[in-house]
């Protein structure tokens, strides 16, 4: 199934199913791959992660219902999946801009959030590369934490900034970015910023060390000022290039993000020449 026929099929099945209890499993299961790469197409292709498009979808029918309709607050509150009043209130406010009673009695006035249309635009013709690389199991050392895919574009940049605040990390290059999701079936992955680990390394306090299995590796040049470029790339081969390979297909839960020393470039990662890369495990269809 090509990826405009997947997501358009996957919020299909969301629109049907927006009042009933929707997890990443059941849908990724709809439209037949795996949540790991599911999550990370839709949000490269839409520019949404699923739970926010759901999250926004409700709260926007909420609003045309309260707004159109005599239905008490808090049955609206149950049918959009919210448990309390509070909840609903809290989350409505910051969509909306205005509580659910000033909508019912004072007329505020109600954003609306359209379902998302998926339309074929011809793309391609430009040339990305790539190259495969065979790599043994290595070992890295870095700082470990554990988060939902629904957090990761917040809560990741603030795991780098507490990684260059940390005396711990002083001997430790964070030459890796891991994101690891071994199961490839749940809303949370591991996130490693890392070095490669040697023995003679002591293990600050609060690291860990981490193999990483043998692959194939399809491994992505990023050339130019960070995050921009490497966001470029990712969302191409998630876009792009998984979803019309002929050869490869996505092998297991990882994807590695490679950073070169900033100190090589006169604006460090900001420089219009800073080199990294993007290191996805495939394997042969």
């Amino acid at each position: 199934m090509r990826w405009t026929e997947c997501i358009s099929d996957a919020i299909s099945y969301i629109e049907d199913n927006i009042t009933e209890e929707l997890t990443i499993a059941d849908i990724a299961a709809h439209v037949h791959i795996s949540p790991f790469y599911f999550q990370k197409g839709f949000a490269m292709l839409c520019d949404f992660t699923v739970g926010d498009y759901i999250r926004c979808r409700r709260l926007a029918l909420a609003g045309s219902e309260l707004a159109a309709t005599d239905a008490k607050i808090i049955d609206i509150a149950l049918k959009y999946g919210y448990d309390s009043p509070d909840s609903f209130t809290k989350a409505f406010a910051r969509f909306h801009g205005s509580t659910p009673t000033a909508v019912r009695k004072d007329g505020a006035s109600i954003k609306s959030f359209a379902p998302l249309s998926i339309k074929f635009i011809l793309e391609g013709g430009y040339s990305m590369d790539f190259r495969i690389m065979e790599k043994d199991a290595f070992t890295v050392i870095g700082l470990q934490r554990t988060f939902k895919y629904e957090e990761a574009t917040r809560v990741v940049p603030e795991l780098w900034a507490q990684f260059h605040q940390m005396p711990e990390a002083k001997g430790i290059c964070p030459m890796y970015g891991i994101n690891a999701d071994e199961a490839m079936a749940g809303d949370e992955f591991e996130y490693l910023i890392a070095d490669n680990y040697n023995a003679a390394m002591d293990i600050p306090d609060g690291f860990v060390t981490r193999q990483i299995p043998k692959f194939t590796w399809a491994v992505f040049p990023c050339k130019g000022a960070m995050p921009q470029t490497m966001q470029d790339v990712n969302r191409k081969i998630y876009s792009e290039w998984l979803p019309n390979s002929r050869d490869y297909e996505i092998a297991a839960g990882y994807c590695i993000e490679m950073y070169d020393d900033p100190v090589k470039f006169s604006k460090g990662t900001e420089d219009e020449n800073y080199y990294s890369e993007i290191w996805i495990p495939v394997k042969k269809k």
